[in-house]
């Protein structure tokens, strides 16, 4: 199978160790991996701010770019829901079926449902805390959701405990919001602040040296709040867990 890696606008300007790490990982376990050099946002920010019709071209650009592959694969839950979930009906507004929205998958996702590893040559001795961002959680479904009253699940966790040496927790309000939400973190600065705070001490409670997961927009939200109050735990995306010691 040929993999394409999509890695998103903000962790190629921001977080390129992630996308670096997500490559040697699916090239360690043996994949066909390709970075198609052109890429670019996927359009959500736009249409998240309310100008949909700005991100059809963008939409179009990706259906191009990863036609080819048999999957699209990126190290960002909510821009992985985006094209799966929104990219459909914006390009209804170029009459252009949405072709990546069934192969696309983001990449702990893509490691736990569709590669299945038995183990990974990875060794982290350290106390992470695992976060579950929004989009992950209700619209990829990489853990389960705590309103729901189904069994309890984390495709996350059941990644992490290949690592060596690693020690999972968990924060006591498993999936509550860590205040980015994107637009919202800038309307709503002063609320998605007290947000960040109330989660990242709900993670510090664990014991944790790291908090993880496997959204670099909500790592990054919590981390801007840690580096300003100095507090005493850090962020790290989970790929970069998994790839440790590549």
């Amino acid at each position: 199978m040929k993999i394409g890696l999509f890695i998103p606008c903000y962790i190629n300007a921001v977080y390129p160790e992630v996308g670096v790490a997500s490559y040697k990982l699916l090239k360690s376990l043996g994949l066909d991996v390709d970075y198609p050099l052109d890429q670019t946002c996927c359009g959500q920010p736009m249409a998240n701010a309310g100008f949909e019709g700005q991100s059809v071209e963008l939409a179009l650009r990706m259906e191009e770019l990863f036609k080819s592959y048999d999957y699209v694969v990126g190290p960002s839950a909510s821009c992985v829901a985006f094209v799966r979930i929104n990219h459909p009906q914006i390009l209804q507004q170029a009459n252009h079926a949405c072709m990546n929205s069934g192969k696309i998958y983001d990449i702990c996702e893509f490691l736990h449902d569709v590669v299945k590893p038995a183990k990974l040559d990875a060794e982290f001795p350290h106390k992470v805390s695992l976060h579950n961002s929004c989009h992950g959680v209700r619209e990829l479904f990489l853990s389960s959701p705590s309103e729901q009253n189904i069994p309890y699940y984390s495709k996350l966790r059941d990644l992490l405990k290949l690592v060596k040496g690693i020690e999972v927790l968990e924060p006591e309000r498993v999936d509550e919001c860590c205040g980015f939400g994107g637009m919202f973190a800038v309307e709503e600065s002063a609320v998605s602040v007290c947000m960040g705070e109330d989660k990242i001490h709900d993670h510090m409670n664990t014991g944790a040296e790291y908090i993880t997961g496997a959204d670099s927009s909500c790592l990054m939200h919590m981390e801007g709040i840690i580096k300003r109050e100095n507090l005493p735990v850090k962020t790290i995306h989970i790929i970069q867990i998994l790839a440790s010691g590549l």
